[in-house]
């Protein structure tokens, strides 16, 4: 039986690949740099290693002790220059691949992978899909679309002030989903033929506006949510305001600005997963 490696075991999508693995009977064993963090994936079957992912030796013997690996470059805090560390994070993962055996990986990538300076995870994770295309080990490549999560933090500022602030324009389609069915979508690539390869985007049953989500939140709470545009000239202020460093806050103003104004990367033919928007946010509250 195949051991499959899970990078951000203890994450939203890692961990939901881990799940589904489990829930398949498949043997896992989660990367973590803390196994306190992981110890409920013991008691529900997984292995757990530590590794850090700026430590390369650590993170190839990890590699080692499977034959499939889903890969994940991890956050860093935006209190940081995020562009250096997670460009730095993404050669050691690649650094870390070599000489491991493993017969095939998958990695989460972003839609709008793109090359450039700058520009948060668009430059960073074309990187490493640029990177996984010059090795040798067949990989899969999960263009994911925009997290629902990504509206989690606002929960509270909704329902406190009716006001769901954005950066995007009311009415502008996102591709959206949720990270249990990226999770699953990885899940579905570790298990496929060594043939599964190349770049596929994941998105959710269909795509959301702003106000699509303002509504949405607004018949979970039970409560009027309006979307309160924020002007492009105090993208940047606001994320300082967040605490993010200078360097920090410039590449998600410049990440956000390409993502609006080429309208989204998408394709013609994605993965879809089963989560709506309005049952993730419905559970978001649930969970509150």
């Amino acid at each position: 039986m195949p051991m499959y490696i899970i990078m951000g075991g203890t994450g939203h999508v890692g961990a939901a690949a881990t799940a589904e693995l489990l829930r398949r009977g498949e043997a896992v064993t989660i990367v973590t740099r803390d196994a306190n963090r992981a110890s409920e994936w013991r008691n529900k079957g997984a292995e757990i290693v530590e590794a850090d992912v700026e430590d390369v030796p650590s993170l190839n013997a990890a590699f080692q002790r499977g034959r499939r690996a889903f890969l994940l470059n991890p956050p860093t805090d935006t209190s940081k220059d995020t562009d250096v560390i997670e460009r730095r994070t993404v050669g050691h993962i690649l650094q870390a691949l070599q000489g491991t055996g493993l017969e095939k990986v998958v990695a989460e990538s972003t839609g709008g992978a793109q090359p450039g300076s700058r520009i948060g995870d668009l430059n960073v994770l074309w990187e490493l899909e640029e990177g996984l295309r010059s090795q040798a080990i067949p990989a899969a490549i999960n263009r994911a679309a925009y997290y629902m999560s990504n509206w989690d933090d606002l929960l509270e500022t909704v329902r406190t002030t009716g006001e769901l602030p954005t950066m995007f324009p009311e009415d502008m389609p996102i591709p959206m989903v949720a990270p249990n069915d990226l999770g699953v979508a990885a899940a579905n690539r570790l298990t496929s033929s060594l043939h599964d390869t190349g770049i596929r985007y994941v998105e959710g049953p269909k795509r959301y506006s702003a106000s699509e989500v303002a509504h949405a939140f607004s018949k979970a709470l039970g409560a009027p949510v309006r979307v309160a545009v924020i002007p492009r000239e105090k993208w940047k202020s606001g994320f300082l305001q967040l605490g993010f460093s200078d360097a920090a806050a410039a590449s998600y103003t410049r990440m956000t600005e390409v993502s609006v104004d080429s309208g989204f990367d998408v394709s013609d033919d994605p993965l879809l997963g089963d989560t709506t928007l309005e049952a993730y946010i419905e559970a978001l509250i649930a969970k509150s």
